[in-house]
């Protein structure tokens, strides 16, 4: 008898991040909880708590948000689940190599696919994460930890987080950093990344979001069905106002807000409606984005928790979204989110242009998801600089609606002299253009010598 169960998402971080989410499905890895450390475990809790809701991070789970309700309320009310390790709301990362095993280590056989993933709290046989550094004031709490890597038994990752937490009303606003300093130098693909990963209890099974083609118009919202014991796998989806919420029958529940990020995976596991925070239903909500994670690589992000009812949920996230426009992603300090596909680029730090060589075949370079209307984005402008073995440049599109290919291209030539120009390239009047937009993809054409191309800038424009 296996007792109370582990269930960890599957994930698609064994795929490298160019591949569509939809169409790939992951099988559940239902699991014992084994490790023993686990089962005696002792919170170490720090709070802050400013009259609205109450925060607790536990201290011997590398800091991760193990509690957060309403103030003056009591236990039962905690929203986050905590039956493991691989829950709570915590940071985790993926790279290469997939599988990750070093000499001299032991490899959960379960979670060989997850490649190189160092996680907030511990690892899957039992060891936490170790803190470096805390601090709480009353009105935010800071957090530094060495992580470890789930699949593996007791390794920590060649690592450390940062994160700082802070409570505006119902509100966690969370700024959170990884810095990397791993020996492997691998110029590894990029993968999807969990910013972050979080879990509630079983009451909240009800997953809202919305998806729909005119957001932050109070435009209606979508119940996203998925379980992952039935299906196999978490439900993904383009949450167009980028954020999503796990809510009770009473519609009142957590929300996550990531600005930047518009691709969700999520739902929910076990029997819905009920259990705490150690008891096994649990709901998920995973906003997902691509990242490349050099060997030394500094990755900062933001993410915000909401308490409250649909409504103020989306009331929070009006008030505080930038207006919808078309993307432009300025390659002044990173990628943006952006990754290749047989080509990579000449490693952190970013300083103010991605320089990518381009001597493999077919190289891509293919942005995160987005939303733009096909009237902001008529025009692809590129502030690039080819070199002369590179004399045209393919723009392809996918067409928001969740297809799993690119359905448009369009061919331009470029000044191939090695010098920055602005290359607009125009989608209106090609075949299929008219819909709204997610996702584009820069395929530059090659000759047979090596090439690069250097690109300052991408950004979509309406027309002339």
């Amino acid at each position: 008898m296996l007792g109370r169960m582990r269930i960890r998402p599957p994930r698609r971080s064994h795929l490298s991040a160019w591949l569509p989410t939809l169409g790939v499905s992951l099988l559940l890895a239902i699991l014992p909880r084994s490790p023993a450390a686990e089962r005696t475990h002792t919170p170490q809790m720090s709070y802050l708590d400013n009259g609205v809701i109450r925060l607790g991070v536990d201290l011997n789970l590398g800091g991760a948000i193990t509690y957060l309700s309403p103030s003056g309320t009591g236990r039962e009310t905690n929203v986050i689940n905590s039956a493991d390790w691989g829950r709570q709301v915590q940071l985790s990362y993926y790279s290469g190599p997939v599988p990750y095993h070093p000499p001299g280590t032991r490899l959960a056989p379960s979670w060989q696919g997850l490649g190189w993933n160092p996680i907030q709290s511990g690892d899957f046989y039992g060891h936490t994460s170790r803190m470096l550094e805390t601090t709480n004031d009353g009105r935010s709490l800071y957090i530094h930890c060495v992580p470890m890597h789930w699949p593996l038994d007791n390794v920590p990752g060649e690592c450390d987080c940062e994160v700082w937490l802070s409570l505006d009303g119902a509100v966690v606003k969370a700024r959170c950093r990884l810095n990397n300093h791993r020996d492997d130098h691998t110029a590894y693909p990029g993968r999807n990344q969990e910013l972050p990963a979080v879990y509630v209890n079983g009451p909240f099974y009800r997953l809202m979001t919305y998806r729909g083609a005119k957001p932050f118009t109070g435009d209606a919202l979508s119940r996203i069905e998925a379980r992952l014991d039935k299906d196999g796998h978490w439900a993904h989806w383009i949450a167009t106002e980028n954020w999503a919420a796990h809510v009770n029958d009473a519609g009142w529940g957590l929300g996550v807000w990531n600005p930047e990020v518009c691709e969700f995976d999520g739902g929910f596991a076990g029997e819905p409606g009920r259990g705490g925070p150690l008891d096994g239903p649990t709901g998920y909500i995973g906003p997902v984005r691509p990242e490349i994670i050099d060997h030394h690589i500094v990755l900062d992000y933001h993410y915000e928790l909401i308490l409250g009812t649909l409504d103020e949920i989306r009331r929070q996230v009006y008030a505080n979204a930038r207006p919808p426009t078309a993307p432009v992603w300025r390659f002044e300090k990173d990628r943006q989110g952006w990754v290749y596909r047989n080509a990579v680029d000449a490693g952190w730090p970013i300083r103010g242009e991605l320089d990518i060589r381009l001597d493999q075949p077919n190289p891509q370079i293919v942005s995160p998801m987005f939303f733009a209307q096909a009237a902001a984005a008529s025009r692809v402008i590129l502030d690039a600089a080819f070199d002369p073995g590179c004399p045209e440049v393919a723009v392809a599109w996918r067409k928001w609606g969740e297809q799993p290919d690119f359905s448009g291209v369009v061919t331009a030539k470029v000044a191939a002299d090695g010098q920055f120009h602005e290359v607009a390239v125009p989608l209106a009047g090609s075949p299929g253009f008219g819909e709204p937009i997610a996702q584009l993809r820069i395929d530059p054409r090659t000759g047979q010598a090596p090439s690069r191309v250097r690109i300052r800038s991408i950004r979509l424009a309406g027309p002339e």
